[in-house]
């Protein structure tokens, strides 16, 4: 049987839903955090590792490692231990069992129980993930940390891969980190799904690496993201950044960019022991996945997001027979709207090609590239008025006319009245009417006519 040590970080920010998430002002007092060891006490931690069972290795260092921990404020410990009260040939997959319950400096507590355990029987790892959401209180603005350390897969036939990330979508703990000593290569790539994963050949490593989960748990970690032009320089500013939590795909903070004088980002406190994508929120939303966020460190994060602005630009023609008139925006190329708005209206937009649907009638495409720091102007010719002055009951279409009589449908006519007055733009139109009471398709009246700016089109048509 292949042997490894297994230690598997899991923190939860067991958040306020609602309005509370994803907020970010400070709480009145610092949160508190918990750290839940799960040890593993099956039997093949008897095995020989470095001239000492890999049981004595492991409580060792754990009682070292609660020892430099009791000191810390706003720190509670807990022990959970698996695979320690019934012989492997019983095959018990629920063996497992809180040894020492949530309290604060109980380092002596702890050292005192690991004393007394003594290894014996299976490695069930999913039971025992399920087991420990439970030991955590129910303190929603705690930090919780779940720390794993085995020296075996699952033995009971368990997913803790499907366990541990449904967990975290519940946000009872999160991403974890995984640490294998001794562990193959291939033997190591099966608990990859767990979490960040380590490779520690030997106690000294592991001794690192397990001081270095801890570390990560309670360091202070900040970013800072540039936000730049394509030139790479930080000129962008004043954009919502939303950290999603890549698990749940819920927010967990907002902050609306800001850049000083000198060019610079601000600096931004973030709980690194959480897996982001960063989604820069201009218009449209670059979504940037898998932050490289490094625990215990001021990181800084470059992305271009070159801007310009599209103005919807009214014509001169006043007043305005439209009223307010629309333009629904696409990049080129992509048939969701990227945003609408009405005309003279601003709006911030990636540098890049795009379709400007403007709502007119009839309606108009314009093709667009918008580039950093500039502005581009759409525009439309100012309208004229198509007034039908009969009031007959019937069907009736208007056609807009291309090149060589080309018509392209524009309008419907009520059925109830062929009265209208419509603001329309310039051009050559064709209407087509037959009245409700006509007794062929050879009665139909098709009348040509053409509109241009500022001016009102009056057309006539007959009942037969």
């Amino acid at each position: 049987m292949r042997h490894f040590v297994l230690v598997m970080c899991l923190l939860a920010g067991l958040l306020a839903s609602g309005s509370a998430r994803a907020q970010n002002a400070a709480p009145a007092q610092p949160k508190t955090t918990r750290i839940l060891f799960v040890l593993d006490a099956s039997g093949s931690m008897r095995a020989p590792w470095e001239g000492e069972q890999r049981w004595d290795v492991a409580k060792r260092l754990l009682s070292k490692m609660v020892d430099s921990l009791n000191a810390y404020p706003h720190l509670e410990l807990a022990l959970r231990a698996y695979g320690h009260q019934h012989e492997n040939k019983e095959n018990n997959c629920e063996d497992s069992r809180l040894e020492v319950a949530f309290a604060p400096k109980n380092a002596a507590a702890i050292k005192a129980r690991l004393k007394t355990i003594e290894p014996k029987g299976n490695t069930p790892i999913t039971y025992s993930l399920l087991q420990s959401a439970q030991d955590f209180p129910a303190d929603k603005s705690a930090r919780n940390v779940l720390i794993l350390i085995t020296d075996g897969l699952e033995s009971c036939k368990g997913d803790p891969c499907a366990t541990a990330l449904a967990l975290q979508r519940k946000r009872v703990f999160l991403k974890p980190f995984v640490i294998g000593i001794g562990a193959e290569r291939e033997f190591g790539k099966q608990l990859e799904c767990l979490g960040q994963y380590y490779n520690a050949a030997d106690v000294k490593t592991f001794r690192t690496i397990l001081n270095d989960v801890v570390t990560q748990t309670l360091a202070k970690t900040t970013v800072s993201v540039n936000l730049t032009d394509d030139a790479g320089r930080p000129v962008e500013s004043n954009v919502n950044l939303t950290f999603v939590n890549s698990v749940t795909e819920l927010p967990e903070y907002n902050y609306v960019h800001y850049r000083d004088a000198q060019g610079k980002p601000d600096v931004l406190d973030i709980d690194a022991l959480q897996s982001y994508d960063l989604v820069i929120n201009t218009v449209p939303p670059v979504r940037q996945p898998n932050l490289p966020i490094r625990p215990g460190r001021a990181n800084v994060l470059s992305y271009k997001t070159p801007q310009g602005t599209l103005w919807l630009q009214n014509p001169a023609a006043s007043p305005n027979p439209y009223g307010t008139v629309q333009a629904v925006v696409r990049a080129q190329g992509n048939p969701a709207t990227v945003v609408a708005l009405p005309f003279g209206a601003r709006q911030k937009l990636l540098a890049g090609n795009y379709e400007v649907e403007l709502l007119t009638l009839p309606r108009q495409l314009r093709r667009i590239t918008v580039k950093q720091g500039q502005e581009t102007a759409v525009t439309y010719e100012a309208p004229g008025i198509l007034n039908i002055v009969s009031d007959l009951k019937g069907y009736g279409s208007i056609y807009r006319l291309g090149q060589d009589e080309q018509q392209t449908w524009v309008h419907n006519l009520p059925e109830t009245s062929s009265k209208v007055n419509l603001p329309m733009q310039p051009g050559a139109y064709r209407l087509v009417f037959r009245t409700k009471t006509a007794t062929g398709s050879q009665f139909t009246d098709v009348r040509t006519f053409t509109i241009r700016p500022g001016q009102t089109s009056s057309v006539s048509i007959f009942g037969r």
